[in-house]
């Protein structure tokens, strides 16, 4: 439904997106995750043809919708698109029911169906009874549903997002990307979700495209980048808590052995454990905290500008400052060279 060619955008002598190239299949439900600055909210305002690429391409469907190498781009009322913003942009003038009806109008719908298709959407989102006030009365979290029924109201064939939950509180946000992904199924869109959060990205995805510095670190499922990260950057950033890297030279001589003397070796959070006292397959880091997840206890440990995270049965009796020593498997799940590509 979305391909990327070689897709770039340039800002003066700042690349801010630099040659991606994607295949986002029909139906799916792509998150682009990575660091602020990033790219990833100049990649969605390029979709939404805000901006008009640098260089490459933009293909919905079989369309091109923007040509970089040409320096066109197709307006945003003819793409099919509904967006939906970080800060809702809902009219303040406008009723909820105003609100929704407005982009229908625009398409051209008469008085009654645009009366029924209003009255769908907002049974949908859960705020039917909201339909006569106005967006200062209503809380965020309905603003929030208000600004999806919006931008669903007109059927998009690509429903983009631009950091929809930064604006509301820990647990809304959780009930919001599961009332998302209902949104999602419901209108069987293919959709695009920028945000910064991995937590979000890893839970609401069916494809993750995860970015740094303007480029795609690793495209695929959830399940793929957790498991077989593709460079350093990917393997520290995705996970909860996402997977520790050791510089091969700090570690013990025993684990080192064979493995590339400028190398970082990673090893996940589970397959560590808590040593009572120094060993042969163990390093020492300062105790920073314990907390539990999941029925079982987070340990983080510090080392100068290095972290290291362990997920344990129970939590150890130490106090911060204390020494902790963390216990390495033999073999580490994955070895990257010091440019951050893998090796092995």
């Amino acid at each position: 439904m979305i391909r990327l060619e070689n897709l770039g955008k340039s800002f003066g002598s700042f690349d801010a997106v630099k040659e991606v190239s994607l295949d986002v299949p029909r139906g799916a439900f792509l998150v682009l995750v990575g660091p602020s600055g990033c790219g990833k909210s100049t990649m969605l305002r390029m979709l939404a043809g805000l901006e008009t690429p640098s260089a490459g391409r933009i293909v919905f469907g079989e369309h091109t919708v923007s040509d970089g190498g040409q320096g066109w781009t197709i307006d945003p009322s003819r793409r099919n698109v509904g967006l939906v913003f970080q800060s809702y942009a809902l009219w303040p003038h406008m009723t909820v029911a105003g609100n929704v009806d407005w982009p229908l109008k625009v398409k051209g719908l008469g008085k009654a169906e645009r009366r029924q298709r209003i009255e769908e959407v907002l049974r949908l989102l859960g705020i039917d009874g909201l339909a006569g006030r106005y967006p200062n009365e209503i809380s965020g979290g309905q603003q929030q549903r208000v600004a999806i029924a919006r931008m669903i109201a007109p059927r998009p064939g690509i429903l983009l997002f631009d950091e929809p939950l930064s604006n509301l509180d820990a647990k809304l946000r959780v009930e919001m990307r599961t009332e998302l992904l209902r949104v999602h199924r419901a209108t069987g869109a293919t959709s695009v979700y920028v945000t910064h959060d991995q937590v979000e990205a890893m839970t609401m995805a069916s494809h993750v495209a995860v970015l740094n510095n303007g480029r795609v670190e690793q495209f695929g499922p959830p399940a793929e980048l957790v498991a077989n990260p593709a460079t350093a950057f990917v393997a520290t950033f995705v996970g909860t808590p996402p997977a520790n890297l050791v510089p091969v030279a700090a570690l013990p001589e025993a684990l080192a052995a064979g493995l590339p003397a400028e190398a970082s070796a990673m090893y996940r959070p589970e397959e560590l454990g808590i040593a009572a006292a120094p060993g042969p397959d163990s390093l020492a880091f300062d105790f920073a905290e314990a907390s539990p997840v999941a029925g079982r206890t987070m340990v983080t440990g510090t080392s100068g500008d290095r972290r290291l995270t362990a997920v344990v049965d129970g939590a150890p009796a130490l106090a911060v400052g204390d020494t902790v020593h963390f216990r390495l498997p033999p073999r580490p799940a994955a070895v990257f060279a010091a440019s951050g590509e893998r090796l092995k």
